[in-house]
This record gives structure tokens, C-alpha cells and sequence, in this order.
């Protein structure tokens, strides 16, 4: 996968960092044939709005930093609470990157260095529609709900919800939107 292709593998990322400040190794479940998103290809716009509440810094996280980094940490994750939080940023998607099957893989391989053995289990999809359940064990422990569905070839909505055992909630709205056919003057 290109540097700015396909973002929702690396949404989920965001939001493990975002919500949990770890980070989390997915293990796909064996499900359905490989389906791709039925949307161009090409230069897309994708903007990402992330609100939490209830956060904390897990025990292992804190221990890990000094006590700078520590308060520092906090006091984002503080001015962070119930706030909505956007990035908007243009991505080059091509055809391979619109597989469903490459997006639970890059998910899968997102961070091989984690201990965190979590697992996907997809419960739904189709040309239009992915809908799956990311559980980990932790610690802590938590669980994401995510849907992505096309709205036409050239609109792509995503909601995401997680929890964590111990911690806070957060959400995640994605809009995409298809630009043009080529990626001309898109930063690789």
C-alpha cells in the first residue's frame, strides 16, 4: 500500500493511539470471499473527526514515561475531553487498495511489535459494506465497533466506537470524498 492510500487501516491506528495511547496487533478471523469497495479510484479528500470522553493513560503507558511526558500526556488527553478533533488529508487509493481483504490485512500488520494479541471479527460485507468487531484482551482490554459503507462510487462514509476497560469511550466519523481519476499533485 502506497504512503497515502487506503486510510482506514491506518484509522484504526489513529484511533488506538487517540483512545488507548497504545498500540494494538489485529489478528483476522478466516471469513467470506474477498470483496473490494465498489468507489473510484484515484485522488480522495478524507476527514476524520474523533471525540472522546473519559480517557485515562493506562498503568503500562504511564510507567513508561517520565513525569514531563506523563503530566503532558494528561493534559492533552484532558483538553482533548468531549471534544471533536479533525484532520482532513487527500489520499491516492488504488484499485488494490479498495480490497476489504487488504484493508484487514494492513489492519492485521499495522504494528508487529505489539504484544497485544487482538482479534477482528467480521460481521458483514459486500461491495458496499464492511462491518467489523475489534476485540483485545488488553491489557487494558477493549472493543471497536467499525462500519464503513459507499454512499455512491464516489462518497465513503465510516463510524467507529470503542471502549476500554477501565478508561473512557470514543467515537470516529470518517467522510470520503473522490476527486479526480489521478493523483497528480498529491504528496507520495
Amino acid at each position: 500500500m502506497n504512503k497515502n492510500g487506503w486510510m482506514f487501516a491506518h484509522v484504526i491506528a489513529l484511533l488506538g493511539v487517540m483512545v488507548s495511547l497504545d498500540n494494538v496487533l489485529l489478528s483476522a478471523t478466516p471469513d467470506a470471499q474477498a470483496e473490494s469497495f465498489n468507489v473510484k479510484p484515484g485522488a480522495w479528500e478524507m476527514t476524520v473527526t474523533t471525540v472522546t470522553s473519559g480517557m485515562k493513560l493506562s498503568p503500562e503507558l504511564s510507567a513508561k514515561m517520565t513525569p514531563a511526558q506523563r503530566a503532558q500526556m494528561e493534559q492533552m488527553v484532558k483538553s482533548r475531553e468531549g471534544k471533536p478533533h479533525t484532520i482532513t488529508s487527500h489520499s491516492c487509493i488504488t484499485k488494490e487498495d479498495l480490497s476489504q481483504d487488504r484493508i484487514i490485512k494492513e489492519m492485521e500488520d499495522e504494528d508487529e511489535d505489539t504484544a497485544v494479541q487482538c482479534k477482528i471479527k467480521v460481521i458483514s460485507k459486500s461491495s458496499s459494506k464492511l462491518v467489523l468487531d475489534q476485540l483485545c484482551p488488553g491489557p487494558p482490554s477493549s472493543t471497536t465497533h467499525f462500519t464503513i459503507e459507499t454512499k455512491s462510487t464516489e462518497h465513503i462514509v465510516a463510524i467507529g466506537t470503542r471502549s476500554e476497560a477501565g478508561s473512557g469511550k470514543s467515537r470516529i466519523d470518517i467522510r470520503g470524498q473522490w476527486l479526480s481519476p489521478t493523483c497528480d499533485g498529491l504528496d507520495e
